[in-house]
């Protein structure tokens, strides 16, 4: 009998959702007619007759009929009563019903889609827990949070009604201005500043490139190993990833890879992430040869140039770009703190038009009490100030990890555990035999409290490299001075485990 359905329903509504009693009537009337309880062209009982046999008022059960009637699942014939309409959907499961949120009728419920699955599975950061050596992630706890709640608060209070509105101008206007100052100084970028549109960093960039340069299916060459934001970016923009192997030299792509011919190549030269390898003046020129060849963009993401450690000052690649097929990323996360959300795309002068149309149309970009802030924190010289300190933090945060994983290197020369990039960035890659399993390894070293990653996890195709990447930027210099030491004593005992197996 239908009453003892809607009843039977509505109780276990109630107790597992606690729905008022209009929803709960709504749902369970829903679930009769997605399960064929209720047929095409049936009639209802009448709004009195439901509420007399369900005990509930009649205005509960006329707000549940209007709200089926305006979804479509009940015409309503004067002087006649209430129907089933007859394109509902019938023979679905009672689940269907009460996921009723998910995609078309029929989907399983919570199903995503391939892509969704990919994006939701692969390289999960919220993994990597914030604790020593975790890579990734920067010190943000001595940022001049005093000073520059100062400057906010300065411009919130001169902030005009057009500072509170959407901006299609690619970013405040001082902000790039400092953005191409900087660049072009210290990164020899050659730029203008309205080729600089401001992006809430990264991951907005890439996606930016992916869906103005490129088209669905396209290819795009990646590092192997990959940056898991960049991998991540192209997956959900519905590019086809082709994975280029890294070596000393940096991206290194042979014959092979020509057949997979890229619409855009991703890559980050003065720093690979995550092995900091850096690219070789004659592999860049080959580089951009191979672009050109292809009509490719290429996408250089320079994202912790800032903390350069020994030698010179690695130069952009835009800079030897003389076609202008070369787009610049950049982001602040690294140098103020992460939530700021700010970073920088430089893109060709032939563009500009187009990047800032998408830009304001797909994204409407704002924040411009805020970008205003880090102007002039950039133009007083805070920016240089908190980066020199930084640096210098970083430093020997840097230098006492290198002390501590002296014990378990390999003696020059000689096969063995080594570093790799640690001359520029907040992580280091200790290096390990194909014989370790790193994954595992990596877990051990959990077990005590300390996060690393290991590198095989950031290979997309290669199954060669072995490795733990180790941050020390969000590591106090203590922490490091008390950790180094665990850290090098689990590798050691892998290391002697591996060699005896």
């Amino acid at each position: 009998m239908l009453s003892e359905f809607l009843l039977s329903e509505m109780t276990r509504l109630g107790a597992q959702d606690a729905l008022p009693l209009h929803r709960q009537l709504y749902e369970a009337l829903r679930r009769a007619m997605l399960d064929g309880k209720l047929t095409a062209g049936e009639r209802l009982p009448s709004s009195r007759d439901l509420a007399q046999d369900l005990n509930l008022s009649r205005n509960t059960v006329v707000a549940a009929i209007n709200q089926l009637s305006v979804e479509g699942y009940l015409l309503s014939r004067v002087g006649s009563g209430t129907y089933v309409n007859d394109n509902v959907p019938r023979g679905h499961s009672g689940a269907v019903a009460r996921h009723h949120a998910r995609g078309a009728f029929g989907a399983a419920p919570g199903r995503l889609s391939v892509r969704g699955l990919a994006l939701s599975t692969a390289f999960c950061a919220t993994q990597l827990e914030v604790q020593p050596f975790t890579p990734g992630i920067a010190d943000f706890s001595a940022f001049p949070l005093t000073l520059w709640q100062r400057l906010q608060n300065k411009h919130w209070r001169m902030t005009y009604p057009d500072m509170l509105d959407y901006n299609d101008s690619g970013g405040y206007a001082p902000l790039r201005r400092a953005i191409a100052d900087y660049l072009r100084v210290f990164r020899s970028v050659q730029l203008e500043a309205d080729q600089v549109i401001v992006t809430t960093g990264t991951q907005q960039s890439l996606e930016l490139c992916a869906r103005l340069l490129a088209d669905h299916g396209d290819t795009v060459w990646v590092e192997d190993p990959a940056y898991w934001g960049a991998a991540k970016a192209f997956m959900a923009t519905g590019l086809a990833i082709h994975p280029v192997p890294v070596d000393d030299e940096g991206i290194h792509p042979g014959t092979a890879d020509d057949t997979h011919p890229p619409r855009l190549i991703y890559l980050t030269p003065s720093h690979q992430y995550p092995t900091g390898a850096v690219m070789s003046l004659p592999r860049r020129h080959q580089l951009l040869a191979t672009a050109r060849a292809h009509g490719a963009w290429v996408l250089e993401d320079d994202y912790d140039s800032e903390y350069r450690f020994s030698g010179p000052p690695i130069s952009s690649l835009e800079g030897l770009d003389t076609d202008g097929r070369v787009l610049y990323m950049g982001t602040f996360s690294k140098v103020l703190y992460p939530g700021i959300k700010l970073g920088y795309l430089v893109v060709p002068k032939t563009l500009v038009a187009a990047f800032k149309q998408a830009h304001y149309d797909l994204n409407r970009p704002g924040q411009m009490p805020l970008q205003a802030a880090l102007a002039e924190f950039i133009e007083m010289g805070h920016f240089s100030s908190a980066l020199r300190r930084a640096r210098q933090s970083y430093g020997e945060r840097r230098q006492c990890l290198l002390e501590a994983l002296k014990p378990v290197l390999a003696p020059a020369g000689s096969e063995g555990p080594f570093i790799s990039g640690a001359e520029q960035g907040l992580h280091l890659c200790l290096r390990l035999p194909g014989q370790v399993d790193d994954q595992a390894l990596a877990r051990r070293i959990a077990q005590q409290g300390l996060t690393v990653r290991p590198l095989s996890a950031y290979c997309l195709e290669r199954t060669d490299l072995r490795g733990l990447v180790i941050g020390y930027g969000y590591a106090p210099l203590t922490e490091i001075a008390r950790c180094g030491p665990v850290l090098a004593a689990a590798v050691r005992q892998e290391l002697e485990g591996a060699r005896s197996a």
